[in-house]
């Protein structure tokens, strides 16, 4: 097998060839056909975000899998050679990030964290719902709490921010959307979001329920609280910085409630795809192949991708 290995912040993935694992207990071998680029793995490889992983490197980086299972180990009943699946990681576990992950031509998965994938449903858009899907539908409908009817901001039009703008149109709330490059802004209203502004206090005026931040930048945190109504929830979850200035005068004046929101659960990650298979949802994505794994990277370091980047593999 073939995987770029990540082996420390500021250092080129280094593209190695290995012996093919075996399965062993509760495992399978996942014949990777869509692999999804996360600018986490951006902060990752600049250091901003090395500190918090579970497995130090070396490793092989990618948490956003989809594939065809070629062989299972010992105990797998759910799971047979030629099911199609993605991974879908949790805070507690994550491939890419407790272990190898996707940017490899085969991968090692625990069963507790597979999810079928139908066959009316890409690869590459299994692999964007495993992350882009499943966070932001955690961000929205767990953390966040949402109901048919809210008005609900959303900060950021990336990967995350785009799909959730749709998520919460699908749910029945009335979505607005603050994003600087406005090149984003005509798919954004594609997706059902009602008006848009190039920060997130711009959306003051429409008394919002609910805000969700995808940059996380400090002043989109501290902008958010500004804007979101008396009593409002603001749900965190984009890290372009890892820290934050905020008025603790608006947040306790204005009694609103901030919150973490990181990942999801394998039920995030099913209705995602529930939602695909319906004709309902598709993630806006680029397809690059394996070799361009490291420029795809680089692309996402630059800035001004619109939607996900997937590597696609025969």
């Amino acid at each position: 097998m073939k995987g770029w290995l990540f082996t420390g912040a500021h250092e080129p993935l280094e593209l190695i060839e290995r012996d093919m694992p075996r399965p062993g207990p509760g495992e399978v071998l996942l014949a990777v056909r869509g692999s999804g680029l996360c600018h986490s793995d951006v902060g990752r490889m600049d250091g901003t975000l090395t500190p918090y992983m579970p497995k130090k490197p070396p490793i092989i980086l990618g948490h956003e899998i989809a594939g065809i299972v070629i062989e299972v180990g010992g105990g797998v009943g759910d799971y047979a050679p030629g099911d199609r699946v993605v991974a879908s990681g949790t805070i507690a576990y994550c491939p890419g990030r407790n272990a190898d992950g996707g940017y490899a031509t085969h991968c090692l998965l625990p069963t507790h964290c597979l999810v079928p994938l139908p066959g009316t449903v890409s690869f590459v858009q299994g692999a964007a719902a495993t992350d882009a899907g499943q966070t932001s539908h955690s961000a929205l409908m767990v953390a966040g709490e949402l109901k048919p009817g809210q008005r609900v901001g959303i900060v950021g039009l990336g990967g995350l921010g785009m799909t959730a703008a749709r998520i919460a149109f699908l749910n029945g709330a009335e979505v607005y959307a603050a994003e600087p490059r406005r090149e984003a802004w005509d798919i954004a209203r594609a997706q059902g979001v009602v008006a848009l502004g190039e920060d997130v206090r711009d959306l003051a005026q429409h008394g919002l329920d609910l805000i969700v931040d995808f940059a996380g930048f400090g002043t989109t945190t501290a902008g958010a609280i500004a804007a979101v109504r008396p009593g409002g929830l603001v749900v965190q979850v984009g890290l372009g910085r890892t820290e934050a200035l905020i008025s603790t005068m608006e947040l306790i004046g204005k009694g609103v409630t901030l919150r973490g929101s990181g990942g999801g659960s394998k039920s995030d990650t099913a209705a995602v795809i529930a939602h695909m298979a319906r004709g309902d949802l598709t993630i806006a994505a680029t397809t690059i192949g394996f070799d361009d794994i490291p420029e795809g990277l680089a692309r996402l370091e630059r800035g001004g991708v619109v939607g996900r980047i997937v590597a696609a593999l025969d």
